[in-house]
């Protein structure tokens, strides 16, 4: 299977994968389709040859554009989120024989919207992404919240896989805010959200004030 993906890549010259067109891309869509059919496709197991760079970007706001065109249809966005994978801090779209790099302007994906639940070990956040994947918050799926030198605000992120993330929304944030509360951690007193029994810090108690 490996050697079969490097004789495809050097079949096509990276000039080609470049300016690849939507029959190439329908390629990467059948391999994500045949393997989503067995459930999230396990892209940590493919290793295959590097294939170029496709002119495709995912923008702040969570759009995915091809050939600086918006994907306009969202079952073709959510199939090629599941053939993503990082790696240091490059993306790329992988099948079992090709990888081809993307560009993530922040994060791959958006946290849109917000379920409170509560269970045995209390409240439980579950987030929608914009690909209407839930993901629920807790020690497998950790909140960071990132202070921005610029303005000195916070960019909260909720891990989905695999090194990837989401950028939670500005309205999300504000509603993360009014759930926060105040927590000892490691001898300083913190503000921050819990979720399954774990308790994720945002800033300093003294600098909640700040979000309100």
């Amino acid at each position: 299977m490996h050697n079969t993906g490097r004789q495809a890549c050097r079949a096509q010259p990276t000039v080609m994968v470049e300016e690849r067109t939507a029959p190439g891309l329908d390629g990467i869509a059948g391999a994500a389709r045949e393997a989503s059919r067995k459930g999230t496709p396990p892209v940590h197991l493919w290793n295959p040859p590097f294939c170029g760079d496709l002119d495709m970007r995912i923008a702040a706001d969570g759009t995915w554009f091809y050939l600086k065109t918006p994907i306009g249809r969202p079952a073709l966005v959510k199939l090629f989120s599941s053939v993503l994978k990082r790696e240091g801090d490059k993306y790329f779209l992988v099948t079992p024989v090709e990888k081809c790099g993307i560009l993530v302007e922040d994060a791959p994906f958006l946290a849109v919207e917000l379920r409170i639940k509560h269970g045995e070990a209390g409240k439980i956040l579950h987030f929608r992404t914009n690909v209407d994947d839930w993901i629920t918050c807790g020690p497998g799926h950790r909140l960071r919240f990132e202070r921005q030198t610029a303005t000195g605000g916070l960019k909260p992120y909720l891990h989905v896989r695999r090194d990837l993330w989401a950028l939670v929304t500005r309205a999300l944030f504000y509603d993360l805010v009014e759930l926060g509360e105040e927590r000892e951690v490691g001898g300083e007193r913190m503000f921050g959200v819990i979720s399954a029994g774990e308790f994720f810090p945002m800033a300093r108690a003294e600098e909640a004030k700040d979000f309100s």
